[in-house]
């Protein structure tokens, strides 16, 4: 009990007699028995391991006795409390009139806890071998700790302390990134802690010029698609390779903010928007990143991902899907669909070639047919595919639990009839409806 109990009730006890410990017992058990009920009875919350061993000492002077009373208790503050109050009953100890008074209470967490702080810092004063340091190290070792000091919450939310107020935010994946960001002097980072965007960083978004800065992995490129459907992104800037945030140098950190592209730029295109000597990019005097508007032309050799009429995202042209076109081009006897004799080789296409057949297709790389299985089997087909396929379209509705395993397997695009019961849906599966097509 000593080792799981929470609090420990103190108690002096003054009779005016001659007693001894047994009858304190007696008196402490007896006359507080049904005084609170069977919820609160002593011998009760003994039996169930709620309370530990009633220990009294008692000492005699003077014709009266002195005794010390200590009760632990595993049970919440409130009823520890009551149970206090309950000792203080006691007026009579065998024959004589006694008073006991509750001294305190001690929190025994609260003294393990200054035990422990008191241990920790002898183990810092004697247990560590103290390496050379030079006064650049102890400078940069005060500079962090006020930095880490400075972390805040926006909305539950690690934050720089500038966020509330800035008029530009960067949005990052976790709060060591923030950290990092601060230690850097960028004090307008929050971080949106997973990959669910909270509502409270998609508000954010649309209310101030905003910078997603993320790892440079999947997994980053994944919270950026969600972060753009979700919220309103100015500029997206990735830790160079497949680093993370948090693990960046000032220098790295630095060139990620300011090769920052726009938002309606793919990651692919490695469009650069804004002019490489632009501070304002990286720190305004407040110490808030503040993305600058583009002064530089794109670069004549930027791989083409725009469309010149809207400048929407293209997705990057595999090799697969070069030969198809140049096969197309060539004039190999396909049909104006992309449909060749093995089978479809667009969107439009695999669409038409289900369509009224109550069939789904599970395709591969360019268009190679994985699975044709009955509609009503296209969740069990996509979940147990050997080879996760990139295109699965179906003669019937996309529906969330489809999009879910889709989104689990790595599924870059979902083709149904149309959507049904789509309450959220993931960033890194692409829905198209056949009338859409």
């Amino acid at each position: 009990m000593e080792d799981t109990a929470k609090y420990l009730i103190h108690a002096d006890l003054v009779a005016d007699g001659i007693v001894e410990r047994s009858d304190v017992v007696g008196a402490l058990f007896g006359q507080t028995e049904g005084l609170l009920g069977d919820d609160l009875d002593i011998h009760a919350l003994q039996d169930a391991s709620k309370l530990g061993r009633l220990d009294v000492t008692v000492e005699t002077e003077g014709g009266q006795s002195f005794g010390h009373v200590t009760l632990a208790s595993s049970l919440d503050k409130v009823e520890t409390a009551v149970l206090g109050a309950a000792l203080e009953a006691i007026e009579r100890v065998g024959p004589c009139r006694a008073d006991v008074e509750v001294a305190r209470i001690e929190d025994l967490r609260a003294a393990k806890r200054r035990e422990v702080t008191e241990r920790a810092k002898e183990l810092l004063a004697t247990s560590f071998d103290e390496g050379a340091i030079d006064s650049d190290d102890i400078l940069a070792d005060v500079r962090e700790s006020v930095r880490v000091g400075d972390v805040t919450e926006y909305e539950g939310l690690p934050a720089g302390p500038n966020v509330a107020s800035s008029d530009a935010v960067v949005v990052v994946e976790g709060r060591a990134d923030v950290l990092t960001l601060l230690k850097y002097g960028v004090k307008n980072a929050i971080a949106v802690e997973g990959t669910n965007v909270p509502d409270a960083v998609a508000d954010l978004t649309r209310e101030r010029t905003t910078t997603a800065f993320f790892d440079g992995d999947r997994g980053g490129d994944l919270i950026r698609r969600e972060l753009e459907q979700v919220g309103d992104v100015d500029y997206v800037a990735f830790a160079p390779g497949e680093k993370s945030v948090e693990d960046l140098s000032r220098a790295e950190v630095d060139a990620a903010l300011r090769e920052k592209s726009r938002a309606d730029a793919s990651p692919e295109a490695a469009v650069e928007d804004a002019h490489p000597d632009d501070a304002d990019a990286i720190a305004a005097t407040d110490g808030s990143a503040v993305p600058s508007p583009p002064s530089a032309p794109e670069s004549p050799g930027a791989p083409d991902t725009l469309t010149p009429s809207d400048g929407d995202v293209e997705h990057p042209v595999d090799d697969t899907e070069r030969e198809t076109t140049a096969d197309t081009e060539a004039g190999d006897g396909e049909t104006d669909d992309g449909a060749e004799e093995g089978g479809p080789t667009s969107t439009p296409a695999a669409a038409d070639a289900v369509a009224g057949t109550e069939r789904c297709h599970l395709y591969g790389a360019g268009f190679t047919l994985l699975s044709d299985v009955p509609a009503a089997d296209a969740f069990e087909a996509l979940r147990d595919a050997d080879e996760p396929p990139e295109v699965v379209v179906r003669d019937g509705p996309v529906t969330q639990r489809l999009l879910d395993v889709a989104a689990q397997r790595g599924t870059g695009a979902l083709v149904g009839t149309e959507r049904a019961d789509v309450v959220k849906e993931p960033a890194s599966v692409a829905v198209h409806r056949f009338d859409d097509l």
